[in-house]
């Protein structure tokens, strides 16, 4: 595998990583406004649709895990990037 393909994975790695992480957390604060707006309204608007409101903590759990997995991918994504650098570096020092 050459240096720069290496490279290029780690960078596209953390471009994924990074978009996953904007999307879990846009997720994350969806749902918590939705809850916020839940407990604000009166019990008996609640009684009417009860399935949305136990549906949400598994939306959110989700959404949780999304960002773990998307952080993990980061810090993944960014070793590549370093051990790319690192090979480089070495090789640079060799030829010199």
């Amino acid at each position: 595998m050459e240096i720069q393909s290496a490279f290029n994975a780690g960078v596209q790695g953390f471009q994924t990583a990074t978009e996953e992480a904007s999307r879990a957390a846009s997720d994350i604060a969806r749902s918590t406004a939705v809850d916020a707006e839940a407990s604000a309204e009166p019990v008996a608007s609640n009684t009417s649709s009860p399935s949305s409101v136990t549906n949400e903590p598994n939306g959110l759990t989700e959404s949780i895990v999304n960002l773990r997995v998307a952080e993990v991918q980061a810090q993944a994504s960014a070793e590549v990037i370093q051990s790319a650098d690192e090979n480089l570096g070495t090789l640079i020092d060799v030829r010199v």
